[in-house]
């Protein structure tokens, strides 16, 4: 099982900041996502940057969220 979510941050540019339960940190790009779906709604900055942890993954103010194995696997080491 990969590691989960323990705080997320948003950064300009539609990325997050993320720290995971084993302490790395990596940045995730959001925008790939931004027109797809439901996603879509994520292009209003103050909805994308109502991001939260939540029970191990992240969750947008909308209920909206995002796979913690997807963050982990895809981030960007920092």
């Amino acid at each position: 099982m990969n590691p989960r979510i323990k705080h997320v941050q948003a950064e300009q540019d539609f990325k997050l900041l993320i720290t995971f339960n084993n302490g790395e940190k990596k940045s995730f790009d959001v925008k790939p996502y931004l027109g797809i779906g439901v996603f879509k709604d994520l292009q209003d900055v103050s909805l994308f940057n109502s991001v939260k942890p939540f029970l191990g993954s992240i969750q947008w103010a909308n209920g909206l969220d995002l796979c913690p194995d997807t963050l982990y696997l895809e981030g960007e080491d920092c």
